[in-house]
């Protein structure tokens, strides 16, 4: 077969399997993006108008950052306690002093683990329950009660939830950072392959005040994206009940690919 008549081939099975145009398919990411970009703009320029959204601010901080903290600290605590037993195993030898584990599990889960293991989970537990809330709103017809009622259900349902999102990560990432290196003193001083003191001197031997704030930048970036990732997804959800349990995997999985490509960005341009 030659290449012109599997081009032709593809061309065909893309035509069958897709019924909209070639043109509208491969503009299609590009409209995403435009409308994506409309509909938080249309959010953040409604911020003057606080007492619209301050008690459903205050109830999605609660519902995105304490209702998260349980599962938020369960991560931490064993991703820490593992860390350090999987470092312990790697440097067992005794040409390297036992301070090297809190040297190397501490900036670890400053810099990466606390902020993109506690992203991962709220992108499925947050995520998906933002999407799911807004897509069954919309498929119900409950969104355009509220815009046929006078109110702004942007600025009512999806300003409060990114702004939650963009406050309350950050101390959910304190949390985790806390959490994750309490572990790791623990089970090392427990397992006994090194004392809670040999631990923290380790890691105040190689710290540097920028990790903290590069895994605090991180966190306010990876609330933003998950927020408004799946407020955008559940509000221009169609289809039925099908189409929230769509749009609700769509927010969850998107949410994590973003999270990586966001992951990647920070680290290259910031440390």
């Amino acid at each position: 077969m030659s290449r012109k008549d599997a081009r032709v081939l593809l061309f065909r099975d893309l035509t069958l399997n897709d019924p909209r145009p070639v043109a509208d398919r491969l503009l299609a990411p590009f409209y995403t993006l435009g409308r994506y970009i409309l509909l938080l703009t249309r959010a953040f320029t409604s911020l003057d108008e606080v007492r619209t959204y301050w008690g459903n601010l205050v109830t999605q901080m609660v519902r995105i950052g304490i209702d998260s903290l349980p599962i938020t600290a369960l991560a931490a605590a064993f991703s820490g306690a593992v860390l350090t037993v999987q470092t312990a195993y790697q440097l067992e030898t005794s040409f390297i002093p036992n301070t090297i584990i809190g040297s190397i599990v501490v900036p670890s889960m400053m810099l990466e683990l606390a902020a993109v293991i506690t992203g991962f989970i709220l992108a499925g537990r947050v995520g998906a329950r933002i999407a799911a809330e807004l897509g069954t709103m919309r498929v119900s017809e409950q969104i355009d009660a509220l815009e046929a009622m006078g109110l702004n259900s942007i600025s009512f349902l999806i300003l409060p939830r990114v702004l939650a999102g963009i406050i309350m990560f950050p101390v959910l990432y304190v949390a985790a950072c806390l959490i994750g290196i309490g572990g790791g003193v623990m089970i090392g001083s427990a397992g006994g392959f090194l004392s809670a003191q040999e631990f923290i001197d380790g890691a105040r031997q190689f710290f540097k005040p920028f990790d903290p704030f590069f895994g605090l930048i991180k966190s306010f970036t990876f609330g933003f994206i998950i927020t408004s990732v799946a407020c955008y997804k559940g509000y221009y959800t169609t289809g039925g009940a099908e189409g929230v349990g769509d749009s609700t995997t769509e927010a969850a999985v998107q949410s994590c690919v973003f999270i990586l490509i966001a992951d990647l960005l920070l680290a290259v341009t910031l440390l």
